[in-house]
């Protein structure tokens, strides 16, 4: 809240409207009294992770952990390759 002192953190969706399950979490996060750091790191990973989810047109509530795995490899790409836009080669190993 504005008049609030508190610092706090909120991801938006494709529809420019708050993700619920994030907010619902970093809400709890604040309550509890966590950090404001630690609440923004869960904010942006948050972000990242429903991100991901919303590439592969996955349903948070019904991920598998074959999907957790899958996003761990979509973090290691550039970010201008996980929307999929572009293709990332395979390198070479360094000399």
């Amino acid at each position: 809240m504005p008049s609030s002192p508190l610092e706090s953190w909120t991801v938006l969706g494709e529809d420019a409207a708050p993700v619920e399950p994030i907010e619902r979490y970093l809400a709890y996060l604040t309550d509890t009294e966590r950090s404001p750091n630690t609440v923004k790191a869960y904010a942006h990973d948050l972000k990242d992770w429903f991100s991901f989810l919303g590439v592969r047109g996955l349903d948070w509530r019904e991920v598998r952990l074959e999907d957790v795995g899958e996003f761990v490899a979509w973090l290691r790409l550039p970010a201008a390759a996980r929307s999929g836009a572009i293709a990332v080669l395979p390198s070479l190993e360094h000399h």
